[in-house]
């Protein structure tokens, strides 16, 4: 016990330390803020968010902490960083628990201002009419596709794309039981229940189930009785006093939903960066060949390309591509430059930092 003290003693000492240094941190903020705010440049910056995940995973080669577990440490550090400036306010498509918040929080912490918005439009015209900084959509999910909605709003939108991030989609079991034989009834949203039903058909198979319009509202409903359950997230449970009876329920472990985070800035280049355009062509014979070359010509990689017909005219279609590179790239500007003489349209909509 008189080990087991000590060894408490120099933890405590070593928290007064730390506690410390992010206070001495938080003070350099500070003034970088002002330097912002007087130069009216951005409170975020994705460039740098990049450069300080990178560098301190580096530096912690051969330490005993997990890289995830840093990214987690130094999301909360950062986050109540920008709090102590100008909290950018962020609006993201909820309702709240959902994988959409759960996304905007990995992004941005705990510490600043969240709008929840009945739907992704609602989120692009938050952040155009400036009464949110930032906005947080799903744009492509591993197993269901695109979100043809968020692209559609691209269309029209002039907002950029600063950043992106990925979000394992894990699914459990919760309810005010403690018990899982109890169950009579699950809710969730029909994909969800889709995404589950190989564990649901083994483990819970006499079990009615019934579709609702979110995992929140399925939560909702899981708190009216014990034979009740909903399929939802972590934060689902914490926000309504559900326990967690099975976690990650979902049949494929490789359910990943990518993210944007959409707002007025550009983002300078990091080095290792990604750039989203949208164009559209005439309709001719070899006409998507055609605008595909300046790409192979200059040696880029295109991770994604994505055709939504047009709303305007029968057969007309609009393509999304995302490459690699920035678009301030010299081989990326002289590849846009010979596919702009080839469309009727050509639209970037954004380079930001690649995520992991």
């Amino acid at each position: 016990m008189k080990n087991l003290k000590k060894l408490r003693e120099k933890i405590d000492r070593i928290d007064n330390n730390i506690l410390q240094l992010l206070n001495n941190r938080a003070g350099l903020t500070l003034d970088i803020g002002k330097l912002k705010l007087k130069e009216t440049k951005p409170i975020f910056s994705p460039k740098r968010e990049a450069q300080v995940y990178e560098r301190l995973i580096r530096a912690n080669k051969g330490g005993l902490l997990q890289e995830k577990t840093i990214k987690a440490i130094y999301r909360e550090i950062m986050s109540g960083s920008l709090a102590l400036q100008r909290p950018p306010m962020v609006a993201y498509m909820g309702p709240a628990a959902t994988f959409t918040q759960i996304a905007a929080l990995k992004k941005f912490g705990k510490s600043l201002e969240y709008l929840e918005c009945s739907n992704i439009a609602d989120v692009f015209t938050e952040v155009e009419r400036e009464r949110t900084d930032y906005g947080v959509v799903p744009i492509e999910n591993s197993t269901e596709g695109a979100v043809n909605h968020t692209l559609d709003m691209f269309i029209d939108s002039d907002l950029k794309i600063c950043s992106e991030l990925y979000l394992r989609i894990r699914h459990n079991l919760l309810s005010k039981s403690r018990s899982i034989s109890s169950i009579k009834k699950i809710y969730s949203h029909q994909q969800v229940l889709a995404q589950c039903r190989k564990w649901i058909e083994k483990s819970l198979p006499h079990a009615k189930l019934t579709p609702v319009t979110s995992t929140t509202v399925a939560a909702m409903y899981a708190t009216l009785g014990r034979n009740r359950a909903a399929i939802a997230s972590d934060l689902a449970a914490e926000e309504y006093g559900l326990n967690i009876l099975a976690r990650s329920i979902e049949d494929s472990s490789h359910n990943i939903t990518r993210f944007l985070v959409i707002g007025k800035q550009e983002v300078e280049p990091t080095g290792r960066d990604k750039t989203s355009i949208v164009f559209s062509m005439k309709d001719k014979a070899g006409a998507l060949h055609d605008v595909l070359v300046p790409f192979k010509k200059n040696k880029i990689n295109l991770t994604k390309i994505e055709s939504r017909p047009s709303k305007k005219k029968a057969w007309k279609y609009y393509f999304f591509v995302d490459l690699e590179g920035h678009y301030s790239d010299k081989k990326v500007k002289k590849a846009l430059s010979a596919l702009k003489n080839k469309c009727l349209l050509l639209k970037v909509l954004g380079s930001y930092p690649k995520a992991s």
